[in-house]
């Protein structure tokens, strides 16, 4: 990598950091380049991403930035995983983890909260923001369904009798 390489790597990681929900930092070594695509794709998936980067590099990005807490744990062959929503990256990374030994979680961040391995866990099994809108929707939504049932129910019954003294009066 020449100089306007790295600068140019830097100022991608820095907007990453600067922009993420969430971070999580893990060990990579010993992975297949088909269980990086793997584990590539699913980030994608989610709406989150991967990024091998230069240690060094990262942790000149990392200046000026609220995630600046995790360049101690760059060290070694790492692994960046990233998104906006804070749950879709730490998702993914402990399910990949799940299946594949070789891939360690060393911790992350969510803002200028760190995380350790455990609490990257603990957010991993949040519901994303797209089901707790859902779940949101679905309570908002219910009483508004039971009201129009309500108002129609009085309806209703007053046309089953109408109906049934009709009936009856035709057979008279």
């Amino acid at each position: 990598m020449d100089r306007a390489e790295k600068r140019e790597m830097v100022t991608t990681l820095n907007s990453v950091f600067s922009n993420s929900g969430a971070i999580v930092v893990a060990h990579y070594s010993g992975l297949t380049v088909a269980q990086m695509q793997t584990l590539r794709r699913q980030m994608r998936a989610a709406g989150a991403s991967v990024k091998v980067a230069k240690n060094r590099l990262a942790k000149i990005a990392l200046d000026g930035t609220d995630v600046a807490h995790i360049g101690s744990l760059l060290t070694g062959p790492t692994i960046l995983a990233y998104s906006e929503d804070p749950v879709a990256a730490p998702k993914v990374a402990v399910e990949f983890a799940k299946g594949h030994e070789k891939f360690v979680i060393l911790g992350g961040a969510m803002g200028a909260t760190s995380l350790n391995p455990d609490g990257v866990k603990a957010l991993a099994t949040l519901p994303s923001l797209d089901e707790l809108r859902g779940k949101l929707v679905g309570l908002i939504q219910a009483p508004a369904t039971k009201l129009a049932q309500l108002s129609t129910a009085p309806a209703a019954k007053l046309a089953r009798v109408f109906g049934a003294y009709a009936k009856r009066d035709e057979a008279a």
